[in-house]
């Protein structure tokens, strides 16, 4: 189970053992996995580092995705990688 309060955008890259990640739902929040689990993984932890420094700054912290989203973009190379 993916336990995700914010929709993520996985991406493959060039090189085959690094991906990419984003949320649409949180400004700023991007990072890197080496596979797709570890995005996922990278992305759970890192969404809750990221609420707690945007409320550490007294910035808006969004609400929650009622119906949160991943995607994996250029599913493609994205399946050669893995």
């Amino acid at each position: 189970m993916i336990n995700l309060k914010y929709s993520l955008v996985i991406e493959a890259t060039d090189d085959p053992t690094f991906f990419g990640f984003y949320s649409p739902d949180l400004q700023g929040f991007i990072g890197v996995g080496h596979s797709i689990e570890d995005c996922l993984y990278q992305a759970r932890w890192g969404m809750e580092e990221h609420l707690l420094l945007l409320k550490e700054r007294n910035l808006p912290i969004p609400a929650p995705s009622q119906n949160p989203t991943v995607v994996i973009q250029d599913e493609k190379r994205a399946k050669q990688a893995v």
